[in-house]
């Protein structure tokens, strides 16, 4: 089943959220809205807002109240990708020019921070101080863990748990507080609205590990840029600290810079893929994903539910 089919039920609401998202990014710069209009139409699974509107449903939901908090936290998602893409001097983002590489870094960096204050603008329209607790807990974090992500380039003597912290702060905080927002957001109790952010964070933590996976399982097409991408770059990811328990390949990790001929890292990927370490990351990505389906199985029952069950399972088994 493909992953829009598990809440096809939500189709008109999530295009009301795609309509409020281009509405809201319309800057008067001309150059700010082309690029802001760029990374929108670029697409992306739209995950984060798919996670308030399922959550809102164990609520009172009313979308014209829980889209304001999926537009907003799909605009911070945003615009961290943005972000991302100037840190990693990253050309292509779903095999489409990135606003850095299309225009320039500053106006990257200023596009981000743009559709950033416009996601906070948008979540002063919520009147639920709890909401706006959460939210910016998350996104000090979210900060925190982009600048841990720059010290951290080519640091081949971090270990597991630097790792998990960073992909906690960078992937699973946004989903977990999508889960639990939405849920606030429609008056839902707290003892559900802190079991629905568990099960965010754990799902999270899967679908970030997933993806550091598939960053060497999957083809150029597939990923939209070539393959080893994140390791040219300098982030260690789950796969590259697993297979550096081997002292030989740690040897060849270790050359890895960003001028780095494609022969040679290719050589490196290959060496990754044949160490056992995608096993053993897809090992730790089923157990956050178990966490989250157990989280989910104490929840009240209903349509949205068995969504939520369809979609972790869904992020957690993608093969691309």
């Amino acid at each position: 089943m493909k992953l829009k089919m598990m809440y096809s039920f939500l189709d008109s609401d999530i295009n009301i959220i795609e309509q409020s998202l281009e509405e809201t990014v319309q800057a008067e710069s001309p150059l700010l809205r082309n690029a802001s209009m760029h990374l929108l139409q670029a697409g992306g699974k739209r995950i984060r807002p798919v996670f308030v509107l399922l959550s809102a449903k164990f609520g009172s939901y009313d979308i014209s109240e829980i889209k304001k908090v999926a537009v907003a936290l799909e605009l911070i998602h945003m615009a961290s990708l943005v972000h991302d893409d100037v840190i990693d001097d990253a050309e292509l983002r779903r095999g489409k020019p990135t606003i850095k590489a299309k225009w320039d870094n500053r106006t990257a960096m200023y596009t981000g921070d743009y559709i950033f204050a416009k996601s906070l603008e948008v979540m002063t329209e919520i009147e639920r101080p709890e909401a706006h607790e959460i939210l910016a807990k998350t996104i000090v974090e979210v900060c925190v863990g982009e600048i841990e992500q720059i010290k951290d380039k080519y640091r081949f003597d971090q270990n597991l748990r630097d790792y998990l912290l960073r992909i906690k702060r960078k992937t699973a905080l946004l989903i977990a507080a999508s889960c639990q927002l939405g849920a606030v957001a429609a008056g839902v109790d707290e003892s559900i609205h802190k079991k629905l952010y568990k099960f965010g964070y754990y799902v999270g933590m899967s679908f970030q590990i997933t993806d550091d996976i598939l960053d060497f399982t999957g083809t150029e097409k597939e990923l939209g840029k070539p393959a080893g991408g994140d390791l040219l770059q300098g982030n260690i990811t789950l796969p590259v600290l697993f297979a550096m328990e081997d002292e030989d390949i740690r040897r060849e990790i270790v050359k890895v810079n960003e001028t780095m001929d494609r022969k040679e890292i290719e050589k490196v990927i290959s060496l990754i893929k044949n160490s056992g370490a995608i096993e053993r990351s897809f090992t730790v990505s089923n157990q956050y994903l178990s966490k989250a389906l157990a989280v989910l199985d104490t929840l009240p029952q209903n349509r949205a539910k068995k969504s939520l069950r369809d979609i972790a399972k869904f992020i957690g088994k993608r093969k691309f």
